[in-house]
């Protein structure tokens, strides 16, 4: 019998469908892995914002979890909006119970819209729960400030963050560098494992459509660690999926705001 690639995602629902959960799901298919859920909260949003947030109930989000984990497994678990104290605790508890390795975090902080998704007494618990259960975190330069207490203005700063952030929580940092004034896209990998620093390079794409390319580049990058490769291959295939996505899908209009990447653009278009 074949064996699925298993991946967990433990993260918000978007109603547009661009980013979080659905995000998650069209992210992990598209990479050749098979997708499970765990919802968070549930958002009103579209491609101008969150409009709306109502919190799933913790004991049902740990039914959730528990329910994937004690029939199907994992083989990564990805973990996005993480919004309260509360669901920080739980998420940090079982993951511990069930001994998850590939764990991704994308520390959703801010929307691309600029809306606040976490709060702010949540940032701390982010930090002292999960982040050292983490494999890889996948910061922006805004998360990567908050998380660190440090101003990143140039790719030098990215850089020293990045090992910074890798050495004091013991795990791998890709830090993001969209948000440099840079012609280039630089993203900044500090393997923990190896003590290596890897660049990945590439130009930039004129477009409005990047709703929800944090969520897809961290599920792509969870998706190909469950696969079995390095930290460099899968951050290397996760770039080049995501580059790809945002290319196809500056073809598209959708909706008035930011619109989304088109994640199966390997398959149709």
């Amino acid at each position: 019998m074949k064996r699925y690639y298993r991946v967990l995602t433990i993260a918000g629902s978007d109603s547009g469908g661009g980013a979080g959960i659905q995000a998650d799901l069209k992210t992990i298919s598209a990479c050749g892995c098979f997708g499970t859920s765990a919802l968070t909260a549930i958002t009103a949003q579209n491609t101008g914002g969150v409009n709306d947030i109502h919190a799933i109930p913790v004991t049902t989000l740990e039914a959730q979890i528990r329910a994937v984990l004690d029939d199907i497994g994992t083989d990564a678990v990805k973990l996005g909006m993480l919004h309260s104290v509360e669901v920080i605790e739980c998420v940090a508890r079982l993951l511990a119970e069930y001994k998850i390795s590939n764990i991704v975090l994308d520390p959703v902080m801010v929307a691309t819209s600029g809306d606040k998704l976490i709060q702010d007494e949540a940032i701390s618990a982010l930090q002292e729960m999960v982040l050292p259960q983490a494999r890889l975190i996948t910061p922006n330069i805004p998360e990567a400030e908050i998380i660190s207490g440090r101003n990143i203005l140039h790719e030098a700063h990215l850089e020293e963050t990045a090992a910074q952030l890798g050495r004091q929580f013991s795990l791998s940092v890709l830090a993001k560098g969209g948000h440099l004034e840079n012609d280039s896209l630089v993203d900044i990998l500090y393997d923990y494992e190896m003590s290596e620093i890897h660049r990945f390079t590439n130009r930039k794409v004129a477009t409005v459509n990047t709703h929800g390319t944090g969520c897809t580049l961290s599920s792509a990058l969870a998706s190909f660690l469950a696969q079995g490769l390095s930290l460099p291959d899968a951050t290397d295939r996760a770039i080049g999926y995501t580059r790809n996505a945002i290319k196809a899908g500056a073809a598209y209009r959708l909706g008035e705001g930011h619109g989304p990447v088109h994640h199966f653009h390997a398959f149709w278009g």
